[in-house]
């Protein structure tokens, strides 16, 4: 009984979806067929009656190609949970200049708003993705739609037919009711292998995207070292620097006064002993900045753990003992959660927070939330987008969930094959 009820769902669930492929699929070839009944009406034999007709063919399949691909994904990955990838490159940012225009890595436009549209069309012209594209509305009306379109043309016969009075109109409804009833809970499937298989990016795109991503990444490594290589300069200057030349101007002081006035050498001495003192701790706090001493003898967890125990927030941690990764990605994590944590005190005036690290196969997963009031955000030149970035070297990611009033979850994935 189950399976009997079950098949007209399946069938009308299927009616529905191929219905909806038939749909999509076809925009472009009812562009080419307007186009050329076009071209026909004014004048078949006149070369210059088709020049219009093959323009609207090609502007219209560009302008619908990006959409009806779109809407392709969208639909397999709804209905099958098999993700294609867009693989479209991304425009930039706009900056602006001291001069008042801006910049947008092509030009200059006196407005925002026309520098970022210049930029979009630059970079939507010069994808290698419109090529796919336009190869997918080539071959999609003619596969995944053709075969989409049998239930309703199925249904059209089978209502056509069995309301003529002849037997061949019968026997055609009948085959068209067969055809629409028992084709419809597959004929839609066949957008999956088809958008697989053509929408998906190229090795080569693929290669191309990969380098541009650690061109881009290097770049960010780049600009993080040399601003991390100045606050280390900043801090031995201003803090280390100028307490060990007072302390040797005190010990040269001290040196003359020894036989003069013994006392107050005595006393310089004791100011240079405190502030030799001041300066080791100065000393110790940049090298725990650069690195903590519990994260390179006990590891991303201990670490953590003592984060937490010196943080305000009352924090729980929960993670795996053995967890054990390579240096550059322990100190990445560190010092992403110690970020996070730190607005968490400092942004969302939290009282709780919990940090978790845990795996998922080849990947290691960290979450940090808090109770705080919420509203976070990555911007361009803050440090969850420096974060992101010093992340991203490791092909890592930052997501970042923060409604308004709390509470607020990060999630940082990287992958790590020594797991």
């Amino acid at each position: 009984m189950g399976q009997s009820g079950s098949w007209p769902v399946r069938a009308g669930v299927g009616f529905v979806r191929a219905c909806v492929v038939a749909v999509v699929s076809m925009p472009a070839l009812a562009v080419w067929a307007g186009s050329v009944a076009l071209g026909i009406r004014w004048g078949a034999s006149n070369p210059w009656s088709w020049l219009l007709p093959v323009l609207l063919v090609c502007v219209g399949t560009f302008a619908l190609s990006r959409p009806v691909c779109r809407a392709v994904r969208f639909l397999v990955e709804r209905w099958t949970g098999t993700v294609v990838p867009a693989g479209y490159r991304q425009a930039g940012t706009v900056t602006q200049l001291s001069t008042g225009y801006w910049w947008n890595g092509f030009g200059y436009e006196r407005s925002r708003r026309d520098a970022v549209m210049d930029l979009k069309w630059r970079v939507r012209w010069k994808d290698p993705a419109n090529w796919r594209d336009l190869r997918f509305m080539a071959v999609v009306p003619f596969t995944a739609g053709v075969v989409a379109a049998l239930p309703p043309a199925g249904l059209a016969a089978a209502v056509v037919g069995l309301g003529g009075s002849g037997a061949a109109a019968r026997a055609v409804g009948v085959v068209g009711l067969v055809v629409a009833v028992g084709g419809a809970p597959y004929a839609w499937r066949c957008i999956e292998p088809v958008a697989v298989r053509f929408l998906r990016a190229s090795p080569a795109m693929v290669l191309a995207d990969r380098v541009e991503e650690l061109t881009a990444q290097r770049a960010d490594t780049t600009v993080a070292q040399a601003a991390e290589i100045r606050r280390i300069e900043r801090d031995l200057h201003d803090g280390a620097q100028a307490r060990l030349v007072a302390l040797g101007l005190s010990l040269a002081t001290a040196e003359k006064l020894m036989e003069t006035d013994p006392e107050q050498a005595r006393a310089l001495m004791r100011a240079a002993r405190a502030g030799a003192a001041t300066s080791l701790t100065e000393l110790r706090e940049l090298v725990r900045g650069i690195n903590p001493p519990v994260l390179n003898d006990r590891g991303l967890v201990e670490a953590v753990r003592a984060f937490a125990l010196d943080s305000p927030l009352e924090t729980d941690v929960t993670a795996d003992l053995r967890l054990r990764l390579e240096p550059p990605i322990e100190s990445a994590l560190y010092f992403g959660i110690a970020e996070l944590m730190t607005n968490a005190v400092k942004h969302a005036r939290a009282a709780r927070a919990r940090i978790s690290m845990v795996r998922d196969g080849a990947r290691l997963v960290v979450d940090v939330e808090d109770d705080g009031r919420g509203g976070a955000a990555v911007n361009d030149g803050g440090g969850l987008a420096g974060l992101r970035q010093r992340l991203a070297v490791f092909d890592g990611t930052l997501e970042i969930t923060s409604p308004a009033g709390g509470p607020t979850r990060a999630r940082i994935v990287v992958p790590c094959e020594s797991l």
